[in-house]
């Protein structure tokens, strides 16, 4: 090839034969899917502490045996591994929810049947601003009922009290005036007289008591500029006083009465959370919210809002009145960005989507189809009002005056679980499937897994069979995964027959579909169940996956899981069958796996076969988690050799790939011997012609004990013992 050069000179190139590495990838991640307390639906969470599984999913309930899904994954997370979550899906779920009620105080359930099941879901189908809701639960389920959603925005600046009838002629959406006669402005600093006066907007007129709610829009100098003002604490001129008359202005501009302000209070300072358990005023919680500065630098007015969500009767964490979440500043602009966290987005329905832990935002109050009262907060011009569908929340920040609902509580109800009563927590087979059939997409990330951890079983045995097969036929498509079966529950728990018990076990396993990528074995544990006071009764699948963790952890996965090393298990107690060596004899060879109580030693793993029904190297445990990290190690590297020239270059790097990692494999005992054939050989040219690579890899896997025989012979003094054992 001719330098690309056209004068005298040196050109250096590089020539990269490091593309590539080989490493160990297996995670020890384990799935399970079950029907949680709440959690999102059909989507899968990682957790990897038992802490984090309270805070995605909930505790163990004693409800239809749930805490045997429960500990089960708890189990496996003690042993070291991670665990991705799937919570089932039901026909009967539903998310509290609420709206505000004809009566406009009290809450009721906007959407009987509302389901939203995750986050995907929201976006899709709940988040179109036609919602017949306004606030849900973040996830279906009872666990949310009495949740209170409590809202305020800047709707009011003073309640005054009106002497007379001038009440009576106040409407919303009417102007209030106030003439300043040369009053002191304190501005910063100094000190300066106003002539002009104050204007305001009605937002609400409580006939009752005589009072109306103003919000006050701006102040006007005698000489007729008018300058927008917020009203603060600080800004006591932008407020209108008691003892002083004040106008009342119908949309047109006529002046239609006056009268005197007996009283003024701060609206801000009266309103209160509304809990039926404490009283707890909004000033308490956060300053009063007003303009956002992105809003106002866009000459938009009024877009904040604060929303609080509290456990008013403490049914979630057991303490009465306690402030869950605290959302200051949010806006009503679709387009806001955080003064304090930009670029953040800070549109209300979306923030609390992304968020919040615990609610969505469904409906648009501003649009009046609930119950809330609307509030113009502003004028267009003079005393003409703006119409409320003007400040509609939802659009972009500019030029808008935004809409005000004020003070409202809303009380989620309505949420509903898989069942009723002793049945409110009891997945279907279809539903457990359709929700483990999602880790047949391997190409994604989020579905990852080491281990398929079935749970416990159903309330057949036809329907825990059904169950289990579900599990390895994943498997088996997948091929980087193992699927880890116990047997039926009662098959085992409660039956005092050992003999009974090993017929059921060999009646359950047996018409299981043949396969290296299944763990079958014997055990129920008992195990004390903190959360409920309790002692259980739980599958040991999650165990048994456990153990393979730990192995990794430990050692390394091509060592057997099982035996006094690193075959017991943790929090185990007794075993609900506890098979002898003759029952062992049966079941071993049956492909099951026995764990066993052995004095002296504890509760363990006593043999590591796959679910394989004929002999074969990948009928041990540890063989078949060797080819599983040596393939998942090499695929990773094979993919840099993707789109490059197959020739001996590429080959070669290959094999400088390959060669070291199985080195370090076999320095740490994991085969005795390999083989890495990637040349001319078997890249002939028409594999070559046909876009192809190939590589053969051929391992002799160690082989973990199994059976030992210990021979003790007897012989006389006289006798050397060269001459009984025959060597020198």
């Amino acid at each position: 090839m001719a330098t690309p050069q056209l004068s005298p000179g040196v050109l250096i190139r590089e020539v990269d034969l490091t593309v590539g590495r080989a490493e160990n990838v297996l995670d020890n991640i384990g799935a399970i899917a079950a029907p949680m307390q709440l959690g999102p639906i059909d989507y899968p969470i990682q957790v990897s502490t038992e802490q984090e599984l309270i805070r995605y999913f909930g505790k163990p309930l004693s409800t239809d045996s749930h805490y045997e899904y429960w500990l089960t994954a708890s189990e496996f997370l003690s042993y070291g591994g991670v665990l991705k979550v799937v919570r089932t899906d039901g026909t009967n779920l539903v998310n509290a929810n609420s709206k505000l009620s004809s009566n406009g105080t009290d809450s009721e359930v906007g959407d009987a049947s509302l389901k939203i099941k995750n986050i995907d879901d929201y976006n899709l189908n709940h988040d179109d601003g036609v919602a017949n809701y306004l606030f849900a639960a973040k996830t279906p389920g009872e666990w949310a009922n009495n949740l209170k959603v409590c809202v305020i925005d800047d709707k009011a600046d003073q309640i005054l009290t009106l002497a007379g009838a001038a009440v009576t002629w106040a409407q919303v959406g009417y102007g209030v005036t106030y003439t300043f006669n040369g009053e002191v402005i304190a501005g910063a600093g100094s000190t300066q007289l106003l002539d002009g006066y104050l204007k305001g907007i009605i937002t609400e007129v409580d006939s009752d008591n005589d009072q109306i709610s103003v919000k006050v829009t701006s102040r006007v100098s005698a000489a007729g500029t008018e300058t927008a003002v917020e009203y603060t604490e600080q800004n006591e001129v932008a407020s209108f006083v008691t003892g002083k008359q004040i106008g009342i202005v119908n949309n047109s501009g006529t002046p239609v009465v006056t009268g005197v302000a007996i009283t003024s209070k701060d609206w801000y300072e009266e309103q209160t959370l509304g809990l039926d358990n404490l009283l707890i005023f909004w000033s308490q919680i956060a300053p009063k919210p007003t303009t956002n500065n992105y809003v106002a630098e866009r000459s938009g007015r009024n877009d904040a809002m604060h929303i609080v969500v509290v456990d008013d009767f403490g049914d979630v964490t057991g303490i009465k009145a306690n402030i869950l979440e605290k959302h200051i500043s949010l806006s009503k602009a679709s387009d806001t960005v955080s003064s304090v966290n930009s670029p953040q987005k800070i549109f209300w329905k979306d923030y609390l989507a992304r968020y919040s832990e615990y609610i969505y935002a469904g409906d648009n109050p501003s649009d009046g189809s609930g119950y809330e009262a609307v509030a113009a907060t502003g004028w267009d011009t003079g005393f003409t009002g703006i119409n409320t569908s003007d400040g509609l929340w939802g659009q972009v920040a500019q030029d808008v005056t935004f809409a005000a609902i004020g003070n409202n509580k809303y009380n989620l109800t309505g949420g509903k679980d898989y069942g009723s009563g002793s049945q409110r927590m009891k997945a279907t087979l279809g539903d457990l499937v359709r929700s483990y059939r999602l880790f047949r997409n391997d190409d994604d990330e989020a579905f990852a897994v080491d281990y398929l951890i079935m749970g416990p079983g159903l309330s057949s045995k036809y329907e825990s069979q059904a169950k289990a097969q579900e599990l390895i036929s994943i498997a088996e498509l997948r091929k980087d995964c193992i699927a880890v079966i116990s047997p039926h529950r009662a098959d085992v728990v409660d039956i005092t027959d050992d003999e009974r018990q090993t017929n059921n076990i060999l009646e359950f396993f047996n018409p299981l579909s043949s396969s290296s990528y299944a763990i079958f074995d014997t055990g129920y544990k008992y195990m004390y169940d903190r959360f409920n006071n309790r002692f259980r009764y739980v599958p040991c699948n999650g165990d048994v996956a456990g153990l393979c963790v730990r192995t990794s952890i430990e050692a390394y996965p091509w060592f057997s899981p099982a035996g006094q090393q690193r075959g017991i298990l943790n929090n185990a107690i007794r075993l609900a069958y506890n098979p002898n060596k003759s029952q062992r004899d049966r079941l071993y060879p049956k492909r099951i796996n026995c764990i066993i109580n052995q004095p002296g030693q504890g509760i363990l793993l006593f043999g590591d076969k796959t679910g394989l029904g004929y002999a074969s190297a990948f009928d041990r445990i540890n063989v078949r988690r060797l080819f599983l990290t040596v393939e998942q190690a090499l695929k990773s590297a094979a993919y840099s050799q993707l789109f490059e020239l197959n020739d001996e270059i590429t080959r070669a790097n290959f094999v400088n790939i390959v060669e070291p990692y199985l080195r370090e494999v076999q320095s740490k005992r994991g085969v005795y011997d390999f083989l890495v054939i990637c040349d001319e050989t078997n890249n002939t040219p028409d594999i070559i012609d046909n876009n192809e690579f190939r590589a053969d890899i051929f391992l002799k896997p160690a082989r973990s004990i199994n059976f030992v025989t210990l021979t003790f012979v007897a012989t006389r003094t006289g006798v050397s013992f060269e001459e009984v054992a025959g060597r020198v």
